[in-house]
């Protein structure tokens, strides 16, 4: 079977491509890039082919830009160059130079997709890349995840040629006559990567020759694996969790007998990115930690009287809107406030409509969020109560008390707790003139 083949073949097994999709090629002159743009080209998938310049190795840069230019017109693709002061970005963000390069050329990638109506980004890894990805993930906490390697296709990039070797990725090249340009850092062992390749791999063939095909191996059990435990967590899911409308939530005496394993605890809440040190917090304070807020960089986890709650986390709940006249306020955590004058008084058991003696208003109205001291007279008591010990009553958890819009007259007295009970101050009476209808929907 020709490499062409094999490719078409690998392209259809791992899904990377859709029918008559258009394609970036991520082209930086070396023969893994220059084969890949070829193969693309024999298979005559549209294509255009994106080149960065990071300006890091002086005129040597300069003859790869040019090299992938003339190619590219070769071929018949497109050719877009974008050009980098890499140095500059490193010292400005306080990164690595490989890391700055990095972040450059996948954030122009994505912007050079959009804007060219372009699938996919396919990168020219190939199997040794695979390979030593998985070796440098043992120096780190990866976990499972760490051993798969590089996968053939996350988000919109992919890597078409992941099923080569780089003994074959030379022969092909070789065979074809492809134009290419090595670079020279590919070769110096300060690289993490580099001595990996070029130091440890020939030392573990030393002791095993198959080394590498042995470890493709060991990596395909490690991913089948990965897929058991994900199914395993999949339908722990499924049992444990349940969802409450913005909320997920987890009932603690179900969870308690996972708690102590670190490890399942990780991967159920995988999909929520919680670290396990801080699910290992979490099993600490369990049993006394009720009102305890945990953190991912995505969510918010709270521990509850009966559940662990669990909510994607926001910037702040929303600003203090002034209300100066009888206009509707729009976007209320995706509700809006409207007023609706004149009507009768009618008997309405919906929470989310109200009405009121509308000259007690004294505008300007404000709806912010409860703090610390506030009370009201809880429609039919004449006695006041702290919003507090209200919501206790309300078991309302701490992400719902955070959230709920209360509207305050300017003399600081509270109307409403939208939602939820009116102020008996400023209910419908017989002295009422004017009976204002308040819908929060």
């Amino acid at each position: 079977m020709s490499v062409s083949e094999r490719l078409i073949q690998f392209i259809e097994d791992k899904k990377l491509l859709a029918k008559d999709a258009r394609v970036i090629l991520a082209v930086s002159g070396g023969k893994d890039s220059m084969l890949m743009a070829t193969l693309f080209r024999d298979l005559e998938i549209d294509c255009i082919i994106a080149h960065c310049n990071f300006h890091l190795r002086a005129e040597e840069s300069d003859k790869d830009e040019a090299l992938v230019r003339e190619y590219g017109q070769t071929l018949g693709f497109p050719v877009f160059v974008n050009h980098f002061d890499t140095e500059a970005y490193a010292l400005e963000n306080k990164v690595s130079i490989q890391m700055a390069a990095r972040e450059l050329r996948y954030a122009w990638f994505e912007e050079l997709r959009q804007e060219n109506n372009c699938q996919c980004i396919a990168v020219a890894q190939h199997a040794n890349d695979h390979l030593e990805t998985m070796l440098l993930n043992l120096t780190r906490s990866t976990g499972i995840q760490g051993l798969l390697g590089i996968q053939p296709k996350r988000g919109s990039i992919i890597r078409p040629i992941l099923f080569l070797t780089a003994d074959e990725v030379t022969a092909e090249v070789n065979s074809r006559q492809i134009p290419y340009r090595d670079d020279q850092s590919n070769f110096s062992t300060k690289y993490a990567r580099n001595k990996i390749r070029l130091e440890i791999v020939p030392k573990f063939k030393e002791i095993q020759p198959e080394f590498e095909s042995i470890l493709t191996q060991n990596m395909k059990h490690f991913e089948e694996s990965q897929q058991l435990i994900h199914k395993m967590m999949d339908k722990l899911r499924k049992v444990l969790f349940r969802t409450e409308g913005k909320f997920v939530k987890v009932n603690l005496k179900d969870l308690k007998e996972h708690v102590a394993d670190s490890y399942l605890m990780f991967e159920l809440f995988r999909p929520f990115h919680f670290q396990r040190n801080v699910l290992e917090d979490l099993g600490s304070v369990f049993d006394k930690g009720m009102g305890q807020l945990f953190e991912s960089d995505t969510h918010e986890m709270l521990l509850d009287r009966e559940d662990l709650i669990i909510r994607e986390k926001r910037n702040s709940n929303f600003n203090e809107i002034v209300i100066p006249d009888l206009t509707e306020i729009p976007n209320i955590q995706g509700k809006s406030l409207y007023f609706i004058e004149d009507q009768k008084f009618s008997t309405n058991k919906d929470e989310n409509v109200v009405q009121l003696d509308q000259d007690l208003l004294q505008f300007p109205l404000l709806l912010r969020t409860w703090k610390q001291g506030d009370a009201f007279k809880p429609l039919g008591m004449s006695g006041s109560k702290k919003l507090s010990d209200y919501f206790i009553q309300q078991k309302l958890n701490r992400f719902e008390k955070d959230e709920l819009p209360i509207l305050v007259n300017s003399d600081g007295q509270v109307i409403w707790l939208l939602g939820m009970r009116l102020d008996n101050r400023f209910k419908v009476t017989e002295n009422t003139k004017k009976v204002l209808t308040l819908v929060y929907k």
